[in-house]
């Protein structure tokens, strides 16, 4: 099996076949993540409701919580306007960070001081 030919088409895809994800939980909004999908890794992600991506680092697919136990259980799948980024959400059990954190955006939070900050 294959992704769909009409998502597949829809896809603006990086010079190595990645799409980025963007990662929220699905009741809250609350940004958890962002990871790197290809065809494949949308298609298994949509036909078994587990997040699976591709690992850039490693070079192969990963199951979100296959060894962490910090498992994704999607909600809901869709392609922005321009087909170049998928947004999940997901119900996250546990941290969704490889560091432990809850998010991969808790560890490092800038100031912002420009015009406008804190309006």
């Amino acid at each position: 099996m294959a992704l769909d030919p009409k998502i597949a088409e829809r896809l603006k895809r990086t010079p190595d076949g990645l799409v980025p994800a963007i990662v929220q939980q699905h009741d809250t909004g609350e940004v958890l993540m962002l990871a790197w999908m290809d065809d494949e890794a949308l298609h298994r992600t949509l036909t078994t409701g587990r997040a699976t991506y591709w690992s850039r680092s490693r070079g192969e697919y990963w199951v979100k919580g296959d060894t962490s136990g910090h498992v994704q259980w999607v909600r809901h799948v869709a392609l922005d306007c321009d087909g170049d980024t998928i947004l999940l959400k997901v119900e996250q059990v546990g941290a969704a960070c490889h560091t432990g954190d809850r998010t991969c955006f808790d560890a490092h939070v800038l100031d912002v001081t420009g015009v406008g900050a804190g309006a």
